[in-house]
Protein backbone atom coordinates (compact mmCIF):
# COMPACT_ATOMS: atom_id res chain seq x y z
CA UNK A 1 0.00 0.00 0.00
CA UNK A 2 1.32 3.27 -0.73
CA UNK A 3 0.87 5.74 2.48
CA UNK A 4 1.23 9.35 2.82
CA UNK A 5 2.43 11.53 5.39
CA UNK A 6 1.95 15.30 5.61
CA UNK A 7 4.41 16.54 8.32
CA UNK A 8 7.88 15.49 8.66
CA UNK A 9 8.68 16.35 12.07
CA UNK A 10 9.50 13.71 14.68
CA UNK A 11 6.11 12.64 15.21
CA UNK A 12 5.80 12.41 11.28
CA UNK A 13 9.16 10.94 10.48
CA UNK A 14 8.39 8.05 13.42
CA UNK A 15 4.93 7.03 12.10
CA UNK A 16 6.50 6.99 8.45
CA UNK A 17 9.07 4.25 9.96
CA UNK A 18 6.14 2.62 11.56
CA UNK A 19 4.44 2.27 7.72
CA UNK A 20 7.45 0.96 6.35
CA UNK A 21 8.20 -1.24 9.07
CA UNK A 22 5.15 -2.61 7.96
CA UNK A 23 6.24 -3.09 4.20
CA UNK A 24 4.15 0.04 2.48
CA UNK A 25 5.80 2.54 -0.18
CA UNK A 26 5.72 6.11 2.20
CA UNK A 27 5.61 9.26 0.34
CA UNK A 28 6.45 11.87 3.18
CA UNK A 29 5.78 15.42 2.30
CA UNK A 30 7.02 18.35 4.92
CA UNK A 31 7.60 22.40 3.73
CA UNK A 32 11.03 22.10 4.56
CA UNK A 33 12.40 21.26 0.98
CA UNK A 34 15.75 20.21 2.78
CA UNK A 35 14.18 17.39 4.85
CA UNK A 36 12.68 15.64 1.86
CA UNK A 37 16.17 15.99 0.47
CA UNK A 38 18.30 14.52 2.87
CA UNK A 39 15.52 11.89 3.51
CA UNK A 40 16.05 10.69 -0.08
CA UNK A 41 19.91 11.19 -0.32
CA UNK A 42 21.13 9.98 3.13
CA UNK A 43 18.24 8.07 4.39
CA UNK A 44 17.70 10.37 7.45
CA UNK A 45 15.89 13.16 9.13
CA UNK A 46 18.42 16.69 9.06
CA UNK A 47 16.94 17.60 12.42
CA UNK A 48 14.90 14.97 14.04
CA UNK A 49 16.00 11.40 15.13
CA UNK A 50 19.06 11.97 13.40
CA UNK A 51 20.25 8.52 14.44
CA UNK A 52 17.77 6.51 13.17
CA UNK A 53 18.05 5.09 10.02
CA UNK A 54 15.23 5.59 7.39
CA UNK A 55 13.99 2.81 5.27
CA UNK A 56 14.79 3.53 1.43
CA UNK A 57 10.87 2.96 1.07
CA UNK A 58 10.29 6.41 2.54
CA UNK A 59 10.73 9.00 0.04
CA UNK A 60 10.83 12.56 0.18
CA UNK A 61 8.35 14.85 -2.18
CA UNK A 62 8.27 17.66 -2.34
CA UNK A 63 4.40 18.13 -4.33
CA UNK A 64 1.65 17.57 -2.17
CA UNK A 65 -0.15 16.46 -5.22
CA UNK A 66 2.31 13.32 -5.25
CA UNK A 67 1.56 12.38 -1.11
CA UNK A 68 -2.32 13.18 -1.81
CA UNK A 69 -2.83 10.40 -4.40
CA UNK A 70 -2.24 7.82 -1.49
CA UNK A 71 -5.11 5.36 -0.08
CA UNK A 72 -4.20 6.28 3.33
CA UNK A 73 -3.09 9.89 4.54
CA UNK A 74 -1.37 10.41 7.86
CA UNK A 75 -1.64 14.05 9.00
CA UNK A 76 1.43 14.74 10.97
CA UNK A 77 1.19 18.52 11.51
CA UNK A 78 1.38 20.74 14.36
CA UNK A 79 -2.56 21.94 15.49
CA UNK A 80 -2.28 25.47 14.80
CA UNK A 81 -1.26 24.23 11.16
CA UNK A 82 -3.62 21.89 10.74
CA UNK A 83 -6.32 24.17 8.67
CA UNK A 84 -4.07 25.71 5.94
CA UNK A 85 -2.03 22.15 5.73
CA UNK A 86 -5.77 20.30 4.66
CA UNK A 87 -6.95 23.36 2.58
CA UNK A 88 -3.75 23.58 0.91
CA UNK A 89 -4.18 19.41 0.61
CA UNK A 90 -8.05 18.85 -0.29
CA UNK A 91 -8.11 20.23 -3.70
CA UNK A 92 -5.92 16.75 -4.14
CA UNK A 93 -7.57 14.23 -2.02
CA UNK A 94 -9.18 11.97 -3.82
CA UNK A 95 -13.49 10.33 -2.46
CA UNK A 96 -12.76 8.08 -0.30
CA UNK A 97 -9.45 8.66 1.58
CA UNK A 98 -8.72 8.18 4.85
CA UNK A 99 -7.44 11.41 6.35
CA UNK A 100 -5.59 10.46 9.60
CA UNK A 101 -5.58 12.74 12.46
CA UNK A 102 -1.79 12.59 14.23
CA UNK A 103 -2.20 15.88 16.31
CA UNK A 104 -3.00 16.81 19.55
CA UNK A 105 -4.67 20.38 20.29
CA UNK A 106 -7.77 22.46 19.64
CA UNK A 107 -7.99 25.36 16.89
CA UNK A 108 -7.31 28.66 19.08
CA UNK A 109 -9.45 30.84 16.78
CA UNK A 110 -12.75 28.50 16.35
CA UNK A 111 -12.22 25.73 19.41
CA UNK A 112 -12.14 22.83 16.71
CA UNK A 113 -11.17 19.49 17.30
CA UNK A 114 -8.61 18.41 14.25
CA UNK A 115 -10.99 15.96 13.48
CA UNK A 116 -13.91 18.86 12.83
CA UNK A 117 -11.19 21.31 11.13
CA UNK A 118 -10.61 18.19 9.02
CA UNK A 119 -14.20 17.66 7.55
CA UNK A 120 -14.55 20.78 7.05
CA UNK A 121 -11.50 21.30 4.79
CA UNK A 122 -11.86 17.66 2.91
CA UNK A 123 -15.36 16.61 3.12
CA UNK A 124 -15.22 13.70 0.64
CA UNK A 125 -12.27 12.14 2.84
CA UNK A 126 -13.15 9.54 5.53
CA UNK A 127 -11.11 10.93 9.08
CA UNK A 128 -10.14 9.27 11.68
CA UNK A 129 -7.90 9.93 15.01
CA UNK A 130 -4.32 8.35 16.16
CA UNK A 131 -3.44 9.20 19.76
CA UNK A 132 -2.30 7.50 22.91
CA UNK A 133 0.89 7.78 24.90
CA UNK A 134 4.07 8.34 22.12
CA UNK A 135 7.36 9.37 22.42
CA UNK A 136 8.43 9.54 18.59
CA UNK A 137 12.07 8.61 19.46
CA UNK A 138 10.67 5.16 20.74
CA UNK A 139 8.26 4.44 18.08
CA UNK A 140 10.91 5.78 15.23
CA UNK A 141 13.31 2.82 17.24
CA UNK A 142 10.54 0.15 17.12
CA UNK A 143 10.02 0.19 21.05
CA UNK A 144 6.53 -1.01 22.23
CA UNK A 145 3.96 1.13 21.95
CA UNK A 146 0.23 1.18 21.77
CA UNK A 147 -2.36 3.80 20.76
CA UNK A 148 -5.87 4.10 20.06
CA UNK A 149 -7.16 4.81 16.57
CA UNK A 150 -11.06 6.29 16.42
CA UNK A 151 -13.36 6.54 13.74
CA UNK A 152 -17.08 6.84 13.48
CA UNK A 153 -16.69 4.19 10.49
CA UNK A 154 -15.12 1.09 12.36
CA UNK A 155 -14.43 -0.26 8.83
CA UNK A 156 -11.71 2.40 8.16
CA UNK A 157 -10.53 2.67 11.73
CA UNK A 158 -9.78 -1.56 10.91
CA UNK A 159 -8.15 -0.47 7.84
CA UNK A 160 -5.71 1.55 9.39
CA UNK A 161 -4.81 -0.70 12.48
CA UNK A 162 -4.12 -3.18 9.81
CA UNK A 163 -1.87 -1.01 7.41
CA UNK A 164 0.32 -0.03 11.12
CA UNK A 165 -0.55 -2.10 13.48
CA UNK A 166 2.44 -4.86 14.08
CA UNK A 167 4.35 -6.18 17.62
CA UNK A 168 5.75 -3.54 18.48
CA UNK A 169 2.91 -0.88 17.49
CA UNK A 170 0.11 -1.98 18.52
CA UNK A 171 -3.27 -0.22 17.66
CA UNK A 172 -6.59 -0.61 19.60
CA UNK A 173 -10.07 0.60 17.72
CA UNK A 174 -12.73 3.10 19.74
CA UNK A 175 -15.78 5.16 17.79
CA UNK A 176 -14.90 7.86 20.29
CA UNK A 177 -13.35 10.39 18.22
CA UNK A 178 -14.39 13.14 20.44
CA UNK A 179 -13.23 11.47 23.72
CA UNK A 180 -10.25 10.68 22.20
CA UNK A 181 -9.42 14.29 21.28
CA UNK A 182 -9.87 16.06 24.17
CA UNK A 183 -7.56 13.58 26.00
CA UNK A 184 -4.49 14.08 23.73
CA UNK A 185 -5.30 17.57 23.84
CA UNK A 186 -5.84 18.59 27.03
CA UNK A 187 -2.87 16.44 28.59
CA UNK A 188 -0.55 18.55 26.98
CA UNK A 189 -1.90 21.54 29.49
CA UNK A 190 -1.65 19.40 32.24
CA UNK A 191 1.46 18.41 31.56
CA UNK A 192 2.90 22.09 31.25
CA UNK A 193 1.26 22.46 35.14
CA UNK A 194 3.14 19.15 36.34
CA UNK A 195 6.51 21.04 34.96
CA UNK A 196 5.91 24.21 36.55
CA UNK A 197 5.16 22.12 39.92
CA UNK A 198 8.75 20.57 39.14
CA UNK A 199 10.29 23.76 38.53
CA UNK A 200 9.36 24.66 41.99
CA UNK A 201 9.96 22.22 43.44
CA UNK A 202 6.25 21.50 44.87
CA UNK A 203 7.03 17.60 45.19
CA UNK A 204 5.48 14.68 43.82
CA UNK A 205 2.56 14.40 46.27
CA UNK A 206 1.71 17.84 44.12
CA UNK A 207 2.25 16.14 40.57
CA UNK A 208 0.21 13.10 41.36
CA UNK A 209 -2.90 15.93 42.59
CA UNK A 210 -2.45 17.47 39.45
CA UNK A 211 -2.60 14.61 37.35
CA UNK A 212 -5.44 13.29 39.57
CA UNK A 213 -7.26 16.00 39.09
CA UNK A 214 -6.81 17.01 35.76
CA UNK A 215 -8.50 13.56 34.82
CA UNK A 216 -11.57 15.30 36.24
CA UNK A 217 -10.78 18.45 34.02
CA UNK A 218 -10.64 16.11 30.59
CA UNK A 219 -13.74 14.08 31.97
CA UNK A 220 -15.86 17.31 32.25
CA UNK A 221 -14.65 18.91 28.64
CA UNK A 222 -15.00 15.33 27.08
CA UNK A 223 -18.48 14.85 28.44
CA UNK A 224 -19.51 18.56 27.33
CA UNK A 225 -18.53 18.40 23.56
CA UNK A 226 -19.90 14.58 23.47
CA UNK A 227 -17.21 12.35 24.21
CA UNK A 228 -17.83 9.05 26.36
CA UNK A 229 -15.98 8.93 29.93
CA UNK A 230 -14.86 5.36 29.48
CA UNK A 231 -12.48 6.83 27.13
CA UNK A 232 -10.62 8.39 29.38
CA UNK A 233 -9.60 5.37 31.06
CA UNK A 234 -7.85 4.19 27.96
CA UNK A 235 -4.28 5.14 26.38
CA UNK A 236 -5.55 8.32 24.87
CA UNK A 237 -6.90 9.28 28.39
CA UNK A 238 -5.11 8.13 31.25
CA UNK A 239 -2.24 6.51 29.45
CA UNK A 240 -1.07 9.69 27.41
CA UNK A 241 -1.71 11.63 30.76
CA UNK A 242 0.30 9.66 32.91
CA UNK A 243 3.50 9.16 30.19
CA UNK A 244 3.26 13.19 29.39
CA UNK A 245 3.15 14.48 32.86
CA UNK A 246 5.66 12.32 34.21
CA UNK A 247 8.61 11.86 31.43
CA UNK A 248 11.90 14.34 30.54
CA UNK A 249 11.14 13.71 27.43
CA UNK A 250 7.39 15.04 27.06
CA UNK A 251 8.47 18.51 25.05
CA UNK A 252 5.37 20.53 27.62
CA UNK A 253 5.86 18.84 30.63
CA UNK A 254 9.89 20.17 30.11
CA UNK A 255 8.66 23.66 28.94
CA UNK A 256 6.48 23.42 32.23
CA UNK A 257 9.69 22.71 34.19
CA UNK A 258 11.73 26.03 32.55
CA UNK A 259 8.60 27.86 33.61
CA UNK A 260 8.59 26.79 37.08
CA UNK A 261 12.54 27.21 37.68
CA UNK A 262 11.79 31.19 37.04
CA UNK A 263 12.04 31.94 32.90
CA UNK A 264 9.59 33.14 30.70
CA UNK A 265 7.90 31.57 28.05
CA UNK A 266 9.36 33.29 25.24
CA UNK A 267 12.77 31.59 26.86
CA UNK A 268 11.53 28.33 27.54
CA UNK A 269 9.82 28.09 24.43
CA UNK A 270 13.31 29.02 22.37
CA UNK A 271 15.24 26.46 24.61
CA UNK A 272 12.59 24.14 23.25
CA UNK A 273 12.94 24.78 19.41
CA UNK A 274 9.80 22.30 18.80
CA UNK A 275 6.54 22.67 18.42
CA UNK A 276 4.94 22.57 22.24
CA UNK A 277 0.99 21.87 21.53
CA UNK A 278 0.22 22.47 25.14
CA UNK A 279 0.96 26.64 25.19
CA UNK A 280 -1.73 27.02 21.93
CA UNK A 281 -3.91 24.58 23.31
CA UNK A 282 -4.11 26.06 27.13
CA UNK A 283 -5.79 29.40 24.90
CA UNK A 284 -8.37 27.15 23.68
CA UNK A 285 -9.11 25.14 26.64
CA UNK A 286 -9.71 28.60 28.52
CA UNK A 287 -11.62 30.00 25.39
CA UNK A 288 -14.29 26.30 25.88
CA UNK A 289 -14.22 26.16 29.30
CA UNK A 290 -15.83 29.76 29.11
CA UNK A 291 -18.31 28.85 26.86
CA UNK A 292 -19.81 26.05 28.09
CA UNK A 293 -19.65 26.72 31.68
CA UNK A 294 -16.77 24.37 32.62
CA UNK A 295 -14.99 24.26 35.62
CA UNK A 296 -11.06 23.72 34.75
CA UNK A 297 -9.14 25.39 37.26
CA UNK A 298 -6.18 23.61 36.73
CA UNK A 299 -5.85 24.31 32.74
CA UNK A 300 -7.32 28.13 33.41
CA UNK A 301 -3.98 28.33 35.65
CA UNK A 302 -2.06 27.53 32.91
CA UNK A 303 -3.40 29.64 30.15
CA UNK A 304 -3.31 33.09 33.21
CA UNK A 305 0.51 31.92 33.69
CA UNK A 306 1.62 31.86 29.89
CA UNK A 307 -0.32 34.08 27.93
CA UNK A 308 -1.58 36.64 31.22
CA UNK A 309 1.70 36.91 32.80
CA UNK A 310 -0.31 35.72 36.08
CA UNK A 311 2.09 35.26 39.07
CA UNK A 312 3.25 31.68 39.68
CA UNK A 313 3.29 31.80 43.21
CA UNK A 314 -0.41 33.72 43.34
CA UNK A 315 -1.72 31.25 40.80
CA UNK A 316 -0.48 28.10 42.46
CA UNK A 317 -1.98 29.54 46.12
CA UNK A 318 -5.57 30.75 44.66
CA UNK A 319 -5.27 26.61 43.35
CA UNK A 320 -4.72 25.66 46.98
CA UNK A 321 -7.39 27.48 48.40
CA UNK A 322 -10.10 26.51 46.50
CA UNK A 323 -13.03 25.18 48.64
CA UNK A 324 -13.17 21.73 49.76
CA UNK A 325 -14.99 19.38 48.19
CA UNK A 326 -16.55 15.76 47.49
CA UNK A 327 -14.23 14.14 45.17
CA UNK A 328 -16.73 12.82 41.77
CA UNK A 329 -14.53 12.49 39.31
CA UNK A 330 -16.72 15.16 36.65
CA UNK A 331 -18.26 16.98 38.83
Amino acid sequence: MQIGVIGAGAWGTALATVAARNGHHVALWDPVPEISAMVNSEHRHPFALQDVALAPTIVGKGDLEEVATAALLLIAVPAQSMRPALDALSQHIKPRTTLVICAKGIEIKTGALMSEVAAACAPQATVAVLSGPTFASEVARGRPTAVTVAADDQTAGEKIIHALGDQNFRPYLSDDVIGTQVGGAVKNVLAIACGIAHGRMLGDNARSAVITRGVAEIGRLSLALGGKPETLMGLSGIGDLVLTCTSEQSRNYSLGRTIGAGKTLERAMTESANTVEGVATAVSIANLSSRYGIEMPISYAVNSVLHDRADIDTTIAALLARPFRTEMAFM
